[in-house]
Parts: C-alpha cells; sequence; structure tokens
C-alpha cells in the first residue's frame, strides 16, 4: 500500500512540477510538507501484512517522496536517493560484472576518476578515459565488452560539451548503457532521459539541495527490470539517505526553478567580466557563442548555469593561489550548487585524487581556477574578483 497518493504533474510546467511532483499533503494531519519519518521499522498486523513498508533501510516514506519527485523532475519513470552521489554512482557499476568495459569521458569529477580506478578496476572492469566533443570518436573504441557509456556534461571542470543524443543512437545500436551525470546542469537546464539517456544520476548534495546542508545522491531512469537491480542494490548495499537528508533535498527542489534562474544570469555576468578582464588569458564557459559544441548546449538545454572555470594570463600557479585566498564573497571551498558562491583549485580539491599528468593532458592547468557562481548580488561578486585579481 502506497504511503502518499501522487499528484499527476505531467501536464504542468516544469516551474509547478518542482514545487508539487511527488508529493501530496500528509494523509494524517494534512501537514503540506512531507513529513520526516524518523523510524527504523514499522508495525506489522501480520508477518507480511503491513502498509508498505517493513524496515526503513529498505522503504521510508519521506524517502518515497523524493524519489518520485526526483522521477517527475527530470522525466523518468524511477528514482532512487542514496547517501551520496558516489553512492550513487558505485550502485550504478554493480551492474556491471568483471570483465566488462566503461567508456567514460576524460574530463569529469575527481571522485568518480577515484572510484573507477581505484575500486572497480580492482574487480575487473576496465575503463577508458576519452574526449567525446566529437560522439562519433566513441564507436571506434567498442568492443564486445563495453558494456557502459558514462558522460558528464556540462563536464567538470572544463565544462565541456558532449551530444547526449548523439551518444544515445550509438548505445542503443551497440545495446550499451548510456549514463549521464547531471549534477552540473540540474533537471532544470538538461533532462538526459528525453534525449535517449538510460540512466541519469545527481549528486543532489549540489544544485537539488542548493544550500550547502546535506549530502546526497540520486539515480533516475524509466526501464523497469533495470530499476529493479538498481533497487536491488540499494537496499542490499544498504547506502540508503536518512529521512531528515530526504527532506532536505525535497526542501530544496522546491526553489530549483528561481534560483537557477539567477545562477544563470549571475553566471553570463561574471564570465562577461572575466572574459574582458586584461589579466585573465581564458574563461570556460558554455554560454560563449565560441565555446565549443555551443550550438549543442543550445540544443539539449535550457539555459547555460553558474559553473565556470578560468585561467590567469602566464598561467602562474602563484597568482591563482592568490586569488583563491583573496576573494571575500566567493569561499574556497569543495561543492558547488549552493545558493552562496564558492571558488576552488580543481587540481588540488576536487580532481587531486587524478594523476597530474592526466590532468595536463586533459587540459586541467594546475592554476585553473573553477567558480560556482550563486545568487548573490551579481554586481558584488563582479567586484569581489576584481579586487581579488588586482
Amino acid at each position: 500500500m502506497q504511503q502518499f497518493k501522487i499528484m499527476d504533474t505531467k501536464n504542468y510546467s516544469l516551474d509547478t512540477q518542482l514545487i508539487h511532483a511527488g508529493v501530496e499533503p500528509d494523509p494524517t494531519t494534512g501537514a503540506i510538507m512531507t513529513p520526516i519519518y524518523q523510524t527504523s521499522t514499522y508495525v506489522q498486523e501480520a508477518p507480511g501484512v503491513h502498509k508498505g513498508y517493513e524496515y526503513a533501510r529498505t522503504q521510508n516514506p519521506t524517502r518515497t517522496a523524493l524519489q518520485n519527485a526526483l522521477a517527475a523532475i527530470e522525466k523518468g519513470s524511477y528514482g532512487l536517493s542514496f547517501g551520496s552521489g558516489l553512492a550513487a554512482t558505485d550502485a550504478i557499476m554493480k551492474l556491471l560484472n568483471p570483465g566488462d568495459e566503461v567508456i567514460a569521458t576524460n574530463d569529469l569529477y575527481g571522485g568518480t576518476y577515484r572510484i573507477f580506478t581505484k575500486v572497480f578496476e580492482r574487480y575487473g572492469i576496465k575503463f577508458q578515459f576519452v574526449g567525446m566533443s566529437d560522439a562519433g570518436s566513441i564507436e571506434s573504441l567498442l568492443t564486445e565488452k563495453t558494456k557502459m557509456i558514462w558522460i558528464e556534461t556540462p563536464t567538470n571542470p572544463l565544462l565541456n560539451i558532449i551530444d547526449i543524443a548523439a551518444c544515445a543512437e550509438i548505445a542503443e545500436r551497440h545495446n550499451i548503457l548510456l549514463v549521464v551525470d547531471n549534477t552540473f546542469a540540474s533537471p532544470y537546464l538538461q533532462n538526459p532521459l528525453t534525449l535517449g539517456a538510460d540512466i541519469v544520476v545527481h549528486s543532489a548534495t549540489k544544485y537539488l539541495g542548493g544550500h550547502s546542508d546535506v549530502v546526497h545522491g540520486a539515480i533516475i531512469l524509466n526501464d523497469e527490470a533495470l530499476h529493479e537491480q538498481l533497487k536491488f542494490i540499494q537496499n542490499s548495499c544498504g547506502a540508503v539517505p536518512g529521512p531528515h537528508d530526504c527532506w532536505l533535498v525535497l526542501r530544496g527542489i522546491k526553489t530549483l526553478h528561481v534560483r537557477m534562474q539567477r545562477h544563470c544570469e549571475n553566471g553570463e555576468k561574471v564570465a562577461h567580466f572575466l572574459r574582458n578582464h586584461p589579466k585573465v588569458e581564458k574563461v570556460y564557459w558554455i554560454g560563449f557563442e565560441d565555446h565549443p559544441n555551443h550550438d549543442i548546449a543550445r540544443k539539449q538545454m535550457r539555459g547555460f548555469g553558474g559553473m565556470i572555470s578560468f585561467v590567469l594570463k602566464g598561467d602562474s600557479l602563484e597568482d591563482a593561489m592568490k586569488v583563491l585566498s583573496g576573494t571575500k564573497l566567493f569561499a574556497l571551498a569543495e561543492s558547488l550548487g549552493g545558493v552562496e558562491s564558492l571558488i576552488g583549485h580543481p587540481a588540488s580539491m576536487t580532481h587531486g585524487a587524478i594523476p597530474r599528468e592526466e590532468r595536463i593532458k586533459n587540459g586541467l592547468a594546475d592554476s585553473l581556477i573553477r567558480l560556482s557562481v550563486g545568487i548573490e548580488d551579481a554586481n558584488d561578486l563582479i567586484e569581489d574578483l576584481r579586487q581579488a585579481i588586482g
């Protein structure tokens, strides 16, 4: 028996879905916000006779509401929540067997690279990390052992754009799973399932939560059999979130649209300021018309987001460190996607797990600075960067 009666929101706009999808007022009290069901177990009327919930690792009503909401806003049929984005990645990798091969983009989150190379390679899974700006280049790398293509778009931290629909066509033709990490874009800007992806994964810690107060992961998909496999892994391995964490992400989703609108507006203003600054050599922002694959980004996304990376003239690590330590509003910290602006140094922070020679080969310079542009006043953010750059 389902705990919640779910509103059918598919005919509403995304802005409305973000507020209402997956939830209804609590049937017991009428509370408009989903309660935090802080319980480890559920009383049964008789062995096997219950209200749809037996044990909280397997199911929790707060988690159910969140999973339904995630499915709706990503235009999928099923959602699954995990204790972190990497826990969600771990579950997806457990679909594979020793000897299977994965083709992954060569510019991706350092934690993803680490779990691929330091954990799953030990169990006989092989990974190839390749540039995917030209999706057609993937095809020549496929073998009979290739079982999965893993992409981020936009990528972290170089903001490369990968054509999801083109990758999906290749994956479908070769009966390979296509997984898209949609963390940087969020469901507000991009819905990979509608472009042919099999699985979408999120670090919900980022834009979905939106307030830097929760660590969470999510998987969304359409295939029922694949959902059952991942649900089995979720329950069997137990990397599930607590109900309060689920409640925090539910709360964050309700304002995703208004936050993302401001992230996009501020990101555009900051990107243009940096591009025109005499001490800045290169700015990575997908909204520039001369950004590689900008036309694809315009086709598959509804906006260009608030993630920006840049390199100072002279490519000096010392100068970059001065900027990283010199901002006042931009906080020096890992993560992204919160309401506050963050500044980071990928080479030593988010991507430190990737060997330096691999980072340099893929274009990730030691002096690269990454910004997560928040929703503060854009002029204040620009002045902060101006004084830090000098």
